[in-house]
Formats: C-alpha cells, sequence, structure tokens
C-alpha cells in the first residue's frame, strides 16, 4: 500500500504568481493532490540506479538501431532518418533531460520500465520546482526528496559546450553562443515549461531569448533566426514526429541546418527513437527478461495479461488494457489511432487505500534527478493528478 502524508497545497494566486496556470483539470478540482507520497532512502536510491542502467540500456539499443536502419520499425518518419542519423553520431547533440515512467519502486513492488519520454517531457516544472515549495510551504524539510531536477538540467546545460568535460570548465569554453527556446502559442502549461528551460539555461550561463515556434525562420545554408539575430541551439517543445508528419518543410530544413552544420537543436533528433513505444520492443530482444523491463511486442502476446499502446501516443490515448484472456479490463480513445500499435505485459501499479493508481515518473539529465508520482485510475490520462514525494525513514 502507497503510504501517503495528507499536505497543504499552494492556493491558485500563488500558484498563478509562480508561473504554475494548469493548477485545476477541466472538471474544476485541483490538478495538485493534497497528499504526498512517502518513499525511504533506499526506494529513492533504487529509482537512481533504475533509471540510470536503463538509460545506458538504451544508448546500446540505439546503436542497435542505428546500426542496422531499423527506423522503420519505430515508425520514424523517412524524413527525419537523417537527422535521427546525424545527431547520433556528433557528440555535440547532447540530450538536455528526459523522463522515465516506471510501474513499481515502493510497497516492496519491483521497479519496470513503461515507457521513456525522451523528446517532450511534462511534469518539468512540478516535478523541479512545486514539490519543492509544497515542502516549504508545510515546514517539511526541503532536502527530503529525491529531486535536484533543476540543478542536474543546468549542469547538463554546461555539458553542451564542454561534453563530458569538467562543467567547472564551461567559462574557459563558452563563446557567447545563445539558445532560442519556443513553444507552441496558447499552451500555458508549454510555454511556462519553456521559459523555465530557459531561466536555467541562463543560470548555467547561456544568452538565452524566447519565441513562439511560428515566429522562428529558418536558413538551410544560415541556421536559426529570431528577429534576424542568429541562434547556434534552438530548443523545440514540440514532438519530432509532429515536426516529421505534419511540419515536413520544417523538417528538410532542418535537416538541411544539420548538414550545413549551422545549427545544434534540443532535444536532438535522436531522441525520437527513445520516445517511441517500438524502442521497448528493441530492448527486450537485446535484453531478453532483464528485471527492469516488461515483454514487449508489435503483436499481441501468448497467455499473458496486457496493454495495447500506440507508439506515439500521449497520455494514456488509445490505450486499451487486456486480461490473460484478451478481454478487455479498461480502454480509452484518442487521436493517435493512426499509429503503429506495441503490446507490453501489464503490470499492476502500486495503489492507495481509495484503490488509486501511482505511476513514478524519474527525470534524467545524464543522470537520475528527480522523482514525482501520477495518481488516477488504470489507465492515467490527463484528468490523472501529480502527487510529490518526500523521503522518510521507516
Amino acid at each position: 500500500m502507497i503510504k501517503l502524508t495528507p499536505i497543504k497545497i499552494p492556493d491558485n494566486k500563488f500558484l498563478d504568481s509562480i508561473g504554475f496556470y494548469w493548477h485545476t483539470d477541466p472538471d474544476n478540482t485541483p490538478y495538485v493532490a493534497s497528499e504526498i507520497v512517502d518513499i525511504t532512502p533506499q526506494e529513492a536510491d533504487n529509482y537512481y540506479d533504475a533509471v540510470n542502467e536503463l538509460y545506458e540500456m538504451f544508448v546500446e539499443a540505439g546503436e542497435y538501431v542505428v546500426e542496422n536502419e531499423l527506423f522503420h520499425e519505430l515508425g520514424i518518419p523517412f524524413n527525419l532518418i537523417d537527422a535521427v542519423k546525424m545527431s547520433w553520431e556528433n557528440d555535440v547533440n547532447w540530450h538536455l533531460y528526459g523522463r522515465f515512467d516506471l510501474a513499481g519502486g515502493v510497497d516492496g513492488k519491483p521497479i519496470k520500465l513503461l515507457e521513456f519520454n525522451a523528446d517532450t517531457p511534462t511534469a518539468l516544472f512540478e516535478t523541479a520546482i512545486l514539490q519543492w515549495a509544497i515542502l516549504k510551504l508545510n515546514n517539511m524539510d526541503d532536502t527530503h526528496q529525491f529531486n535536484n531536477v533543476y540543478e542536474a538540467i543546468r549542469d547538463n546545460f554546461k555539458r553542451l559546450v564542454i561534453l563530458d568535460g569538467n562543467i567547472n570548465d564551461f567559462d574557459k569554453y563558452y563563446e557567447g553562443w545563445k539558445i532560442l527556446f519556443s513553444s507552441v502559442k496558447d499552451n500555458e502549461e508549454e510555454e511556462s515549461t519553456v521559459k523555465l528551460l530557459k531561466t536555467i539555461a541562463e543560470d548555467a550561463g547561456f544568452k538565452t531569448e524566447f519565441a513562439y515556434m511560428e515566429d522562428v525562420e529558418f536558413d538551410p545554408r544560415e541556421g536559426v533566426f529570431y528577429k534576424d539575430v542568429n541562434y547556434e541551439y534552438w530548443f523545440k517543445l514540440y514532438p519530432w514526429e509532429d515536426i516529421g508528419i505534419e511540419e515536413p518543410e520544417l523538417a528538410q530544413l532542418i535537416t538541411q541546418i544539420m548538414q550545413n552544420q549551422k545549427a545544434i537543436f534540443l532535444n536532438p533528433a535522436y531522441t525520437l527513437m527513445f520516445q517511441s513505444k517500438a524502442f521497448m520492443k528493441i530492448l527486450w530482444d537485446l535484453y531478453p527478461n532483464h528485471p527492469l523491463l516488461l515483454e514487449t511486442d508489435i503483436k499481441p502476446l501468448n497467455g499473458k495479461a496486457q496493454v495495447e499502446k500506440k507508439i506515439f501516443g500521449r497520455e494514456g490515448a488509445n490505450t486499451i488494457i487486456f486480461d490473460k484472456d484478451k478481454k478487455i479490463i479498461e480502454q480509452r480513445g484518442g487521436e493517435y489511432e493512426e499509429f503503429q500499435s506495441i503490446f507490453q505485459e501489464y503490470i499492476e501499479l502500486p495503489k492507495d487505500s481509495k484503490g488509486e493508481s501511482y505511476q513514478a515518473g524519474v527525470f534524467f539529465a545524464y543522470e537520475g534527478c528527480g522523482l514525482g508520482f501520477r495518481r488516477g485510475g488504470l489507465i492515467l490520462d490527463n484528468y490523472s493528478k501529480f502527487v510529490g514525494h518526500r523521503v522518510v525513514e521507516k
């Protein structure tokens, strides 16, 4: 059973003041739970170790995909394959941050990988900033968290310049390179998330600017521009698969800019491989029966309870849970029907006394750096709640 501690949550006026505008769900209930999950130091260490090991496996599997040209199996749009390959082969394309979604890890349940939100992960603001503020508000020790997301991403920005070198040498090698941060208009959550990343990059020492995606200009021979200023880096909180499918001209321009080495794109195009849920099948093929993995295939599994997911689905959309006799237990519709399905062994998420399910999200920026939980039903959707945590001794 999940261990919970009741807490006071900040009022909406305070949340608005710090840029956290998505505090109320469409049904007018608070998005942030009025409880936090209590975990032990050992459980925190286990989450940290698990995502570090998983990332190493992703890198090895990514090399396997590139070497064997398995892009079609992952659903990579054909017009982004060259960008994926170029970004993979050049070390300057540094993976800034991602979020592993995990089952288990508490109440004695084993940690299992569900998927990796490697390209455009959400819940950054609530994990890095909000749950720290909640501990402060409730007079709890704010160091009692597995949460150094802000610092980890700040250091990873520095690694854009020094790569695997000493981050303390950033000032020695930084030559005034600029990062342009972009989101789409009319999405407060994404804009606030991007502006948080912009703040972190400035803290790291970069010159930065923000622009909506529609206002950014691209020149295949000269690079990325906003208001006639050329930017060496462009961070976009916009999925690579959407660029490939819905913005083919942009996909072509980005590829040409990469070929001419006129800009670096964040997160790198190769994170599209990791983002594809079909990558879980590659992992299972390479690491069969690994204790952190669930059996996954592109065809239904035999004799097992399983989950059907779309390879680029989000927020639980187009997800179906089957029992071992292939009877539907739960399902959600959605807008991702055209994508290929994968079938992943079903594992029950930890539950609280009310029967609600908890999924751990662990951010990764060079290493595991922060934990938060989502709470909801059997399928976690856009009505799921964010639940903070604290680390406490038994």
